[in-house]
């Protein structure tokens, strides 16, 4: 796996005319939308490839893990089926509400506030939801509750759908929802917007101290989706969870269309990519 260039490199320029790249932490309001319909999100949510924990738990010295973001706890779950200790935190109590009731362990809190109360873990991860957390006080928090030699290991899920149907759902956000963030997240291919979210971890973590240099990670895995799933699926992402019913539903039933239009369903080809970093042992 390809690795992130360590402190002392020289890193690739960066073309002046790129526009600044978005700060999510900054709005939380979204952050605190999705337990809208709790049950949706984790019933429509993709699960994260065997690999990308077998390989976390390869380079962590336990299984004492937290879930920063754990939401419903599908990250949790995946995570104590391979044989750890959860430990899941969260800002949207209706998000941890079913994550116990799934016999999860979860707090509500935003991280960046999140007591540890002198606990330390093994690993710290964070699926879909590290974007949500400040981009330097973060990784400093992670250190406070991570032990020596403890990895923070952070991923996202990046979808590339069929390149006629990335263009035909493109189509039903430009003609919909123009000026929204649905509409801008199909401009570019998924997994460029994450690559690039991944460097800025990176540059965080740095950042923050305390670290080793941070690894990037990727795994490539696919799923098919029936129109049904894929519409289930849209309410529950960002771009989505504050739209007022009429608008939903018109969104709804233009990538419905389009999903009909090429047979009923489709392959999703997924990139989950990862940042990890050791903590260094103050010794």
């Amino acid at each position: 796996m390809p690795t992130i260039p360590s402190e002392g490199s020289t890193p690739p320029a960066r073309e002046p005319s790129r526009r600044p790249a978005p700060e999510p932490h900054r709005h939380r309001e979204v952050a605190e939308s999705f337990g809208t319909d709790a049950e949706r999100y984790d019933r429509a949510r993709p699960r994260y490839p065997r690999a990308l924990i077998d390989r976390v738990l390869a380079v962590a010295p336990g299984t004492r893990v937290l879930d920063v973001g754990c939401g419903t706890g599908i990250v949790a779950r995946q995570f104590a089926a391979a044989g750890c200790r959860v430990l899941g935190v969260d800002v949207d109590a209706r998000m941890t509400g079913l994550a116990r009731q799934y016999g999860l362990a979860a707090e509500d809190a935003a991280f960046e506030a999140w007591d540890p109360a002198g606990r330390t873990f093994d690993a710290i991860v964070s699926g879909q939801a590290w974007h949500w957390v400040d981009p330097v006080t973060g990784p400093a928090k992670a250190a406070q509750a991570l032990r020596p030699d403890g990895v923070l290991a952070v991923f996202w899920n990046a979808g590339s759908p069929p390149p006629e149907l990335a263009t035909s759902f493109a189509e039903v956000y430009r003609r919909l929802l123009p000026d929204s963030l649905a509409a801008r997240q199909w401009s570019v291919p998924a997994v460029d917007t994450y690559t690039a979210m991944c460097g800025k971890v990176a540059d965080g973590i740095r950042e923050a101290g305390g670290y080793g240099p941070p690894e990037q990670w990727r795994f490539d895995w696919e799923h098919t989706y029936t129109r049904d799933a894929w519409l289930d699926q849209i309410p529950t992402t960002g771009g989505h969870t504050r739209l007022s019913p009429a608008e939903l539903a018109k969104v709804l039933a233009g990538i419905g269309a389009a999903i009909d239009a090429v047979g009923g369903g489709f392959t999703m080809r997924y990139s989950t990519l990862a940042v990890a970093a050791r903590r260094k042992d103050a010794g």
